[in-house]
């Protein structure tokens, strides 16, 4: 064994057809049965990944937030200009004024 390989061996557990077209439904993407086998061995090689991963001895590791030497700017929330309602109205592509109009993206709306 590799020293760099992990210890345990991976889940080779392939994911259903059926697993696959939840997740796809809950991304709103409406798959063919085609693209639904291409993502059940896509999907099932990430998770498998994940599990070799999970199988690291990371003793001595420092838990690593940035790999640069970077830091977070953090400002504050101070609310800038905003654009005229009549201006925003204008540049919608629907509205009912004072209103922008948007499509339904909750429950059994079409989303973008």
């Amino acid at each position: 064994m590799h020293p760099d390989e992990p210890k345990t061996q991976p889940n080779t557990q392939t994911l259903s057809a059926h697993t696959v077209r939840k997740v796809a439904a809950l991304a709103r993407l409406a798959l063919t049965d085609a693209q639904v086998e291409q993502y059940r061995d896509e999907l099932s090689k990430v998770l498998e990944y994940a599990d070799r991963l999970r199988g690291l001895d990371l003793t001595g590791v420092e838990p690593l937030a940035n790999v640069g030497e970077t830091t977070n700017r953090f400002r504050n929330d101070v609310p800038g200009p905003t654009l005229d309602n009549a201006i925003l109205i204008s540049m919608a592509p629907a509205s009912m004024p004072p209103f922008v109009k948007v499509p339904k993206v909750l429950g059994d709306g079409g989303g973008a």
